[in-house]
């Protein structure tokens, strides 16, 4: 019978290894993961969103590509989501100046293989980030946004589809679904 065993890496590991790798790659609980390439509809979709929400936000406030990573120091993650917003100054990681650890909203464009897991493990991941206001888990599927977003001590789940408006409270602004899902007329 065999014993295979994961590999376990430092946070120090990953990092030289994300120098050194052609690919993204993402850090979780001492593994490293290679991040898939998206469809052209992902990245479009990923874009609009980054470009309509970079064209509301008031001065201070910074919409991220999915370039930025997303650190997590406890339970010890390293993360790229499609896109974020971080209101005031930027905070670092300690251990990674690379990376950013106050983001105020996530957004995740879902896709085939990673719906399950946006919306599950790793969205229950990023609610463990003290800044996080909101996330957008916007659907490659169907004109479909849902939002979690902090509620008190709790968060709130709801969606928004074809009609209606995203609404964000910190800093106060609005999108339309339509607007977002427009990108992909013709396609």
């Amino acid at each position: 019978m065999s014993t295979a065993r994961k590999l376990q890496y430092s946070y120090a590991q990953y990092l030289r290894a994300l120098v050194d790798s052609q690919m993204k790659l993402e850090f979780w609980h001492g593994e490293i993961l290679a991040m898939a390439g998206g469809t052209p509809e992902h990245g479009i979709l990923a874009v609009r969103v980054l470009t309509l929400l970079s064209a509301k936000l008031p001065r201070g406030c910074r919409a991220t590509n999915s370039d930025v990573k997303v650190r997590i120091v406890e339970p010890d993650l390293g993360l790229f989501p499609d896109g974020a917003v971080v209101c005031g100054k930027l905070e670092r990681a300690r251990d990674d100046k690379d990376s950013i650890t106050n983001p105020g909203l996530i957004v995740e464009v879902t896709s085939p293989s990673t719906e399950a897991y946006d919306r599950g493990t790793k969205l229950e991941q990023y609610k463990l980030i003290k800044s996080l206001q909101s996330v957008w888990l916007v659907s490659h599927a169907t004109k479909r946004v849902t939002v979690v977003e902090r509620h008190g001590r709790g968060w709130r789940t709801s969606d928004r589809g074809a009609g209606e408006q995203l609404t964000l409270s910190a800093p106060a602004l609005t999108l339309d679904v339509d607007e977002i899902y427009e990108a992909l007329d013709g396609l």
